[in-house]
């Protein structure tokens, strides 16, 4: 299994992004993926996730401002983030999750900053 993670960068704060995972060597539409960030010094903590049936999930603190989507044509999962803040500042994960078995992917760095 490997998820490729694109999309990373720097950008001013009230700034988008988007980034890209695309899987391969599973049955990608069966999985649950998700989006995972660390921030320097602070846990890694799960961002947002979408099920096989396309039921989303966010943390508080990105409510409206990020959006996941998946493409199960693509083997892939994007997440939008709009409105960005200096505090989404963190290298961002990939993962799938499927009962007990997960993989992650290699991680994305996003910096928001002035």
């Amino acid at each position: 299994v490997q998820l490729q993670a694109s999309g990373g960068g720097t950008v001013q704060p009230g700034g988008s992004l988007r980034l890209s995972c695309a899987a391969s060597g599973l049955g990608f539409s069966i999985w649950t993926v998700a989006w995972y960030r660390q921030a320097p010094g602070k846990q890694r903590e799960l961002v947002s996730s979408i099920t096989r049936d396309g039921t989303t999930n966010y943390i508080d603190s990105v409510k409206g401002r990020f959006t996941i989507t998946r493409d199960n044509t693509k083997n892939t999962v994007d997440l939008q983030m709009n409105s960005l803040k200096p505090e989404d500042t963190a290298v961002y994960y990939c993962n799938v999750r499927l009962y007990v078995r997960q993989y992650w992917g290699q991680g994305t760095l996003v910096t928001v900053s002035s």
